[in-house]
């Protein structure tokens, strides 16, 4: 069993295998990383986590359709009635020698693979047109992104060309006992609803491939255990944070309902 990696100054976060020695293996070597899973399965709170163990700064983006290289590297904004350059968050963790994580990276427009590009090989640099500057990565610059490769499909797919890259990891969903420990640490559930609130997560999860377009999440799980902590129904909690975050459709609804009225005894 791994041993959950925490210090007071650290992001809570339960280890499931090698997943920190592989991120600080892949920084030393200053190579970019990829980190796939589903969603709400841990990948943001784990970067968090290796950010402070390594001391480094932490810029995260959390990646749309919207989202252009001009969002990530910086623009010429009007200040006072004078043009200045205001770097982005991709460009100031560059400057800092610090992390930049691009969550969900897929979503962001086509234009920012090209400004990742010459990050995530071996020049590690930085163009930025606009000021006519090419910023070389110090060694303890790294580059993370993210995404759920359940939200794949052919116009919002990682290209092999971006994808080989990085050095990848994968995450799933915590086994039952590592979640079990997540809702006790992070909901504060003691220990018999922590085990009902993770045996309602695995029996929803079943469903995922039928009437849910994903699964409930660890951290559904953690707010449920919150609200009931805070004395709320658990039923009425469960349906608040797991339920009708995961469906609107009426039918589906219910037939989730009916599996944790059923974990609860009503």
């Amino acid at each position: 069993m791994n041993a959950p990696i925490l210090t007071e100054s650290h992001p809570y976060y339960e280890a499931f295998a090698d997943e920190a020695e592989i991120f600080e293996a892949a920084w030393k070597n200053r190579l970019p990383l990829l980190i796939k899973g589903p969603t709400g399965c841990g990948k943001t709170r784990f970067v968090a986590h290796m950010a402070a163990r390594l001391k480094l700064p932490l810029y995260t983006v959390a990646c749309h359709d919207d989202l252009t290289a001009a969002d990530l590297v910086g623009r010429h904004l009007l200040v006072d009635g004078q043009t200045v350059w205001c770097d982005g968050p991709l460009t100031r963790a560059v400057r800092e020698g610090g992390i930049c994580y691009l969550d969900e990276v897929v979503e962001a427009r086509k234009d920012t693979t090209v400004v990742l590009h010459p990050l995530a090989d071996d020049r590690r640099l930085l163009p930025i047109d606009r000021t006519g500057e090419l910023l070389a990565a110090p060694p303890s610059f790294m580059l993370v992104v993210s995404y759920n490769p359940g939200y794949q499909n052919l116009l919002k797919g990682m290209k092999p060309s971006t994808r080989q890259r990085f050095v990848s990891l994968r995450f799933d969903f915590p086994a039952a006992e590592r979640e079990q420990r997540i809702l006790e640490r992070e909901g504060g559930c003691p220990p018999d609803l922590a085990r009902r609130l993770v045996g309602i997560a695995q029996a929803l999860r079943q469903l995922q491939e039928h009437d849910l377009e994903e699964a409930a999440s660890t951290r559904l799980l953690v707010y449920a255990g919150l609200l009931i902590g805070g004395g709320m129904d658990p039923v009425t909690a469960c349906r608040a944070a797991i339920v009708d975050s995961l469906t609107d459709d009426t039918e589906v609804a219910e037939a989730l309902m009916e599996v944790i009225r059923a974990s609860f005894g009503q």
